[in-house]
């Protein structure tokens, strides 16, 4: 009677307790992320936070949608297809003002990694060298912080410089069929040294050093959602995981890099390339393991409007979008 006895609660809290886990698994909330490109250390917190499951353990089952050449972050969200979207502010504040209603909850890379990469011997050493040279572009939203610095600097589009629509490669200068192209701090850059171009060999502008710099990965949601307590709540839990996720991502960019590197199910990324890219995404993440880590600054966010409004007879957007583009609603819920 004994060991029936202790048989039987032996079973009864196993029953329990796996009543417990069903219950947890059935409680978890759902939440959808779309990435703006390609699994790549340029979204280390996203997959640490999966990984080290601190979004299970905020209670939430994330699912990471990558990104892609043909994949537009606006178009996937205005359709329905997530809860919130990682894209830099001018695409965002662009759509916005064309009729999706894109508000910033947060703000992972307070700097600009964008930049022109030129060789030496197409005779560009400043900007005003531009003038009559072929300039490598990334369209699906990236051109815009091109199209307000040349605005800038008062070059028109196949009239003053060349544009030539940039495929994500570093082919047209290698292939000297551009004078620049655009490259990223943390990719491309480093894919033109990897090709064998030195260093001394060429000369690069950063949109952050010409006063053109505009906020780049940043996460959005739509506007109407923000009226339902239970979203903002629930996107709370969500920042919170994922501004813990790029806390340890900076801290630790080796296993990071790892963790990324596991999430290619390409099998194309490779550790030293992703190591090197967490290395310079953490530059860009001045605020982490800070108490101010994914806060927007409105001085940033105003900051931004001005460079895409200073376009000339081309700006990216045409008003200010004002605050109602961005709310601290859910950065305030993840705080908790």
């Amino acid at each position: 009677m004994i060991r029936f006895s202790l048989l039987t609660k032996g079973l009864l809290a196993a029953a329990i307790a796996l009543t417990g886990v069903v219950a947890q698994a059935q409680a978890a909330e759902k939440v959808t992320v779309q990435l703006k490109w390609v699994p790549q250390a340029q979204f280390a917190g996203y997959y640490v936070a999966q990984a080290k499951g601190y979004y299970k353990e905020a209670g939430l089952d994330v699912t990471i949608k990558p990104g892609g050449p043909d994949i537009s972050p606006v178009q996937v969200i205005a359709g329905n297809q997530a809860d919130i979207v990682v894209n830099w502010m001018p695409d965002a504040l662009a759509a916005r003002e064309a009729g999706v209603p894109l508000v910033n909850v947060a703000q992972v890379f307070n700097k600009s990694g964008l930049m022109l990469t030129c060789k030496k011997s197409s005779g560009v050493s400043s900007p005003k060298d531009f003038k009559g040279k072929t300039l490598g572009v990334w369209f699906g939203g990236n051109e815009y912080p091109f199209y307000s610095w040349m605005g800038k600097l008062g070059l028109k589009p196949d009239a003053d410089i060349k544009v030539l629509k940039q495929g994500f490669n570093v082919d047209p200068l290698l292939q000297n069929q551009a004078a620049c192209i655009s490259t990223m701090i943390y990719n491309e850059y480093w894919q033109v040294i990897d090709a064998g171009v030195k260093e001394a060999d060429l000369v690069t502008f950063f949109y952050e050093e010409q006063g053109v710099a505009s906020l780049e990965d940043g996460l959005y949601v739509l506007e109407g959602k923000l009226k339902d307590p239970a979203f903002v709540a629930r996107m709370g839990k969500f920042v919170k995981a994922t501004l813990r996720g790029w806390n340890e991502a900076v801290k630790n960019p080796e296993d990071a890099a790892k963790i990324v590197v596991a999430a290619d199910t390409s099998g194309s990324s490779k550790l030293a390339v992703q190591k090197r890219q967490m290395d310079n995404i953490a530059k860009l993440i001045s605020t982490a393991n800070t108490p101010k880590m994914g806060y927007l600054e409105p001085a940033a966010f105003e900051r931004t409007v001005k460079v895409l409004m200073s376009g000339g007879s081309a700006p990216v957007i045409k008003k200010d979008p004002g605050k109602a583009a961005y709310s601290h609603a859910v950065w305030e819920a993840a705080q908790k």
